[in-house]
């Protein structure tokens, strides 16, 4: 027999008062006036009956590692915390894969490694939630998630309507989608499901270090070896959140024009290039922050890392105040330096 409304209520925990820095990666001390953990999709419908819940709704907090919570939160913040995977179907030489919104981005990638299945190894180590990767397409190492995404359910806040997207129909861009764009607010990922091999996988070891790595460990390019070379290379370079602050890329890598692009060659020969598709060149954020001097600089306690200079860390006690305040003079800098305009990865929660 189905759980009643009654139980429902019963079972959804909500919070009053309640601090956001256990949810947030750059480990800020703001509060949420009341704060709901939303454990099924029941409760979300829950919530989304509840005047005092969805009625006064002001945030959906997710795994909070690619979001900068400027300060407290008058009304409701829903937290994402359904999980669940599944094996969806095979076929000849794939698998589909289904994974809860709630799931811990990092255990599901492992998962689908240990189970032999190719596609999210470059992505290793990403904090977060599955519920958000598509949000932003997140990527790494030459993969993003839009390279194995198969589909997606959402519902929309506004009459609970459960729709499925396709992959092409998230209208995934660099570090962009659907849902960051024309959908955004409007609603809440509820699964996601990955289109991933199950023989001759694709193995991408061309960007960054991920090749060099390999040789060092001497070992051949494989599921899990790849996985591994990731994520030794993300521990050497990047900071555990849990020991500083941070929510890894704070800006995304721009690209500029074919013209452009000549010219820094010209001048910074240095300056690692992607060429796009369209002609453009995606140029390497973190050489640009350190060329501009701010590699491993800090006002007060918030600062550049010293080991990856497109990371913004909170040292420990830092206001959002102060992490703003120096994510705005690094874009100030970097504009001058190159006539280059940095866009933030990180969403900023005002």
């Amino acid at each position: 027999m189905p759980p009643t409304r009654v139980e429902l209520t019963r079972a959804m925990v909500a919070e009053q008062n309640a601090s956001l820095k256990p949810y947030n990666s750059f480990g800020l001390d703001v509060r949420a006036e009341r704060l709901y953990h939303l454990e099924s999709e029941m409760h979300l419908l829950e919530y989304l009956d509840d005047p005092e819940g969805y009625g006064q709704h002001s945030l959906l907090l997710g795994g909070g590692s690619n979001m900068l919570i400027a300060g407290d939160i008058k009304g409701s913040v829903a937290r994402v915390a359904w999980t669940g995977r599944r094996l969806v179907e095979e076929g000849d030489g794939f698998v589909i894969v289904e994974a809860a919104a709630g799931e811990n981005w990092q255990d599901f990638v492992q998962w689908t490694v240990d189970q032999g299945w190719g596609g999210l190894q470059n992505l290793s180590l990403i904090p977060g939630l599955v519920g958000t990767a598509p949000i932003q397409n997140i990527g790494a190492y030459g993969v993003e998630t839009k390279d194995s995404l198969h589909s997606l359910r959402w519902m929309r806040w506004a009459d609970g309507e459960i729709e499925e997207f396709s992959n092409a129909q998230c209208e995934f861009g660099y570090r962009d989608s659907l849902f960051k764009g024309r959908l955004k607010d409007q609603g809440v990922i509820l699964s996601v499901q990955f289109r991933l091999s199950s023989l001759d996988h694709i193995l991408v070891t061309h960007y960054g270090s991920v090749a060099e790595e390999l040789a060092l460990r001497g070992t051949e390019a494989g599921l899990r070896s790849i996985a591994d070379a990731v994520m030794s290379i993300r521990r050497s370079k990047l900071p555990n959140p849990a020991e500083l602050g941070n929510s890894g890329s704070f800006f995304k890598n721009p690209t500029v024009d074919a013209q452009k692009a000549a010219e820094l060659a010209q001048e910074y020969p240095n300056l690692a290039q992607y060429p796009q598709a369209d002609g453009r060149a995606k140029l390497a954020a973190g050489w640009l922050i350190e060329q501009a001097g701010w590699k491993g600089r800090r006002l007060g306690n918030a600062g550049m890392h010293a080991k990856q200079a497109l990371v913004l860390v909170n040292y420990g006690g830092a206001s959002a105040a102060e992490l703003l305040a120096v994510a705005r003079q690094v874009q100030a800098d970097v504009l001058a330096k190159f006539q280059i305009a940095l866009e933030m990865e990180v969403n900023l929660i005002e």
